[in-house]
């Protein structure tokens, strides 16, 4: 069978960055565990905690009905959509037509990847290709779903000087000055709080981007999947949706995989926009059948439960101490880092006698067994940095300290 059978931008891509990670890690791991250096992954961003056990025994319940056991539909259980608009109601005042405005997801990842589909019109001539903005750094599947429908991702930096909320007429005014056409611009998308840097917006900074698109005829997605990690009431996340003109522009993605550890369920919703829900609604109609009637069951009395509120809460305490304790550790080596205001990541500078992050994390993976992602996953000019995911078990996290301690890897 020849290779040009299939798609070019797929012949051409690499597999998502940690699966390439994770498979290094299983090539090394017999010789890790020989020298007491057995891995310990910092790299995927998945909590390794128990599911709520609220979670378990809703599930066990469900199980039994017979009827749950059928096709859904991409749409979403009308119960699961209802419990949808009740969330966005409690948590940020927003109010949602479970009927009109919301859309099941198989996890955010899918929902960002159809409407990605959704958007761009497939074209193999650069310069004709539809574009959409993306954080740099950002989550680094952005960039690949914009690639493998033939669209082209133009990135946004996000820099300390900037305090990571850059001002869009600047940004589209350097995209002019370098010879783009802003009307191929369908899209942009935001990330607050931010995967890799851990950082958070004000609701300003939001009303700003929903100003900027709504002035532009530009979609913007706002990818909200770590909303509830934060550890400072000071810094709760916001919805884009809060804003003032934002349901003319506004399609945000929710993930129950962060908030309650349910990586392995693939399930969340997207709300907001009626025509950008319609088409999102009607790409996935081509491609999925719904998540499983029981797991949207389960998730609706999640949303809607002092369970899950109290779940969350633990959580973010439990992460709170066992990130700060892991910070406090690697200052102790001379890394000047400080506490994330939001989620589980950690952007970490590398020593200055690495040439760059690719070095260090290979360095960091061979020797110590520490599994890290290089900043280049996230943006191509962050070869300074590596993202760490403070997922491990604070015991874990102990010795990963210890281990780079005894093996060299202070920052001096």
């Amino acid at each position: 069978m020849e290779k040009t059978l299939f798609n070019n931008e797929i012949q051409n891509m690499k597999n998502y960055i940690m699966f390439e990670i994770k498979a290094r890690q299983n090539e090394l791991t017999p010789m890790l565990k020989a020298k007491n250096r057995a891995p310990i992954a910092l790299s995927m961003g998945a909590p390794v905690d128990r599911v709520p056990e609220f979670v378990i025994g809703k599930t066990a319940h469900y199980m039994n009905n017979d009827s749950l056991h059928t096709y859904s539909t991409p749409k979403g259980e009308v119960r699961f959509l209802e419990a949808v608009s009740t969330y966005m109601k409690n948590r940020f005042n927003v109010e949602i037509d479970s009927k009109k405005e919301v859309v099941s997801l198989i996890g955010s990842k899918e929902g960002l990847s159809n409407l990605v589909r959704a958007l761009i019109n497939p074209n193999d001539d650069v310069n004709e290709q539809d574009i959409i903005l993306v954080p740099e750094p950002g989550y680094a599947s952005y960039s690949q779903m914009i690639r493998i429908a033939r669209g082209r991702a133009y990135g946004i930096k996000l820099t300390k000087e900037n305090n990571y909320q850059p001002n869009l007429d600047d940004v589209l005014d350097e995209f002019i000055q370098k010879g783009n056409n802003p009307k191929k611009i369908k899209a942009l998308i935001v990330n607050y709080p931010n995967n890799p840097l851990g950082c958070t917006c004000e609701a300003q900074y939001l009303q700003h981007c929903v100003d900027f698109c709504n002035k532009h005829n530009i979609l913007l997605i706002s990818d909200n999947a770590y909303c509830e990690m934060y550890y400072d009431e000071k810094y709760k996340p916001h919805s884009a949706l809060e804003c003032k003109g934002a349901r003319e522009c506004c399609i945000e993605m929710y993930s129950f995989s962060k908030s309650y550890a349910m990586t392995g369920w693939r399930m969340g919703w997207a709300c907001g926009n009626e025509l950008a829900v319609t088409m999102l609604s009607r790409m996935k109609s081509t491609v999925d059948t719904g998540i499983f009637k029981v797991m949207q069951y389960v998730g609706a009395d999640l949303l809607e439960s002092s369970e899950g509120q109290e779940y969350i809460d633990s959580q973010n305490i439990k992460f709170k101490n066992k990130i700060q304790k892991f910070v406090d550790g690697l200052n102790s080596l001379g890394y000047n880092i400080q506490m994330p205001k939001t989620t589980f990541y950690l952007w970490l500078e590398i020593p200055a006698r690495y040439n760059d992050c690719e070095e260090f994390a290979a360095d960091l993976l061979e020797t110590s067994g520490i599994v890290v992602v290089p900043g280049t996953a996230f943006d191509k000019d962050a070869k300074r940095y590596i993202r760490m995911s403070v997922v491990a078990g604070e015991e874990s996290l102990n010795e990963v300290i210890e281990r780079m301690k005894e093996d060299g890897f202070s920052f001096s």
